[in-house]
């Protein structure tokens, strides 16, 4: 039955592609092409293990001539990742542009080269220095209290996705690119598809549309009167650089960065949290050592690596990696989870979650040019939202078997849809305080 839906799949996307290769008319997403995002409750699914184990790279597929490669090996990973010269991010030349308009048109830095890409990043780099985000550290403690004190309103039993996970990151990010309050709600609701790949590429690049309108009329709209935040920041500085295109895309790459991932780490990371009382308490604690909180929040996110991959690359030229030989043209895809879960990485036991892990060099923000921008405001925000939450609800406890959490399938930030908690313990449970 397997080698059946793998043959109508590749029928499928022969027939979708026939007129050339264009990732916006999937509407599907070959078998073939899924073990990078297999997962047995948060861990690597052994498949993948398997894999990274066999060969650090490894063809998954040949579609129309190309060869698609898969790297699981840190060290090729790393490696790959350090290699802008041999590899570009340039995903234009595999998504039609024509008859698109100017909002639909594929950009961002995470898919652009040299000298644009780096032309981009001069831009947002600045406004994510340490003393830059420092400023947010009160919005984000502010944000966190006012999701907290909601929860024990709501409670004794909540869903911690929905009252917590999703709207802390949200406002963070709204409060970062200076939209006012009253376009939160709209914009909320355009957010969550952006990395659901179950629909292909058609769903997945589908859903960048009304986020990125949205953020272009935003940045029009400031553009007179800019805001405090890092929209109004860029049109102060900049403004007579950068259109209301380029800025709108510039912003969806920061909400595209740091808000889905964000939830998804504070879900999974208090799921975990949860189920390992030790480090629960060592969030929790209020004269906690910083370095064993750190401990912490670098472990979380090195086991979890919501990325599962890294921006998809292609072969510039011809090259070896990891003992196979990659043609010009071929797509190369970079698996963070496998890369993060390699005992060569991770050391010892790298499938479980252990809070006293010395921390590693691990690649859940990616690694190189394209790494992320926003990784220390990632990490203030984990260390907030994580400790405020285990000194709320040290008894925090998940009201649902693991087998009955519904973990995303298919995509590209792994996450759960539910979280069903209890807040406070049995001498507790029905209390209101």
């Amino acid at each position: 039955m397997g080698a059946i839906r793998r043959r109508v799949s590749t029928m499928l996307l022969e027939r979708t592609m026939r007129d050339g290769l264009d990732l916006r008319k999937l509407r599907f997403f070959p078998e073939a092409l899924q073990v990078p995002f297999k997962r047995v409750g948060v861990v690597p699914a052994p498949e993948l293990t398997a894999l990274r184990e066999r060969e650090p790279v490894t063809k998954l597929a040949t579609l129309f001539g190309k060869n698609i490669w898969l790297v699981t090996g840190a060290a090729e990973v790393r490696a790959a990742l350090a290699d802008g010269a041999s590899y570009s991010n340039d995903i234009g030349q595999f998504v039609s542009q024509e008859g698109k308009s100017d909002e639909e048109q594929i950009g961002g830095l995470g898919m652009t080269d040299p000298p644009l890409h780096t032309a981009l990043r001069r831009y947002l780099t600045p406004e994510f220095t340490m003393r830059r985000i420092a400023r947010l550290e009160p919005v984000i403690e502010r944000i966190v209290h006012e999701r907290l004190d909601a929860m024990e309103d709501a409670g004794p039993e909540v869903d911690l996705v929905s009252q917590f996970a999703f709207p802390v990151p949200f406002e963070v990010i709204c409060e970062l690119l200076g939209l006012p309050t009253d376009e939160r709600e709209r914009f909320y609701e355009i957010g969550v598809a952006r990395f659901d790949l179950t629909q292909g590429g058609a769903g997945a690049f589908g859903a960048a549309v009304p986020s990125r309108e949205f953020l272009i009329k935003a940045v029009a709209a400031q553009r007179e009167h800019p805001g405090d935040g890092l929209i109004g920041g860029l049109l102060k500085e900049h403004g007579d650089e950068l259109s209301d295109l380029v800025l709108g895309g510039i912003a969806d790459g920061v909400f595209l960065g740091g808000y889905e991932t964000s939830a998804s780490m504070l879900a999974l990371g208090a799921y975990l949290l949860s189920q390992h009382p030790e480090a629960m308490a060592i969030m929790r604690e209020d004269d906690a050592d910083a370095a064993a909180v750190d401990r912490v929040v670098e472990e979380l996110l090195r086991h979890l690596t919501v990325v599962q991959l890294a921006f998809l690359r292609f072969a510039k030229v011809d090259l070896e990696l990891g003992g196979q030989q990659v043609k010009a043209g071929d797509p190369v895809a970079f698996s963070l989870l496998a890369a993060n879960h390699d005992p060569e990485l991770a050391g010892a036991d790298p499938d479980a979650f252990d809070p006293h892990r010395e921390p590693t060099r691990h690649l859940a923000f990616g690694h190189g040019m394209h790494r992320c921008v926003g990784a220390e405001l990632a990490r203030m925000e984990l260390r907030i939202a994580l400790r405020a939450l285990a000194r709320r609800f040290p008894d925090l406890t998940v009201a649902a078997e693991t087998s009955d959490l519904d973990f995303r399938k298919l995509s590209a930030v792994y996450g759960v849809e539910a979280l069903p908690v209890l807040l406070h313990g049995p001498d507790r449970a029905g209390a209101r305080v």
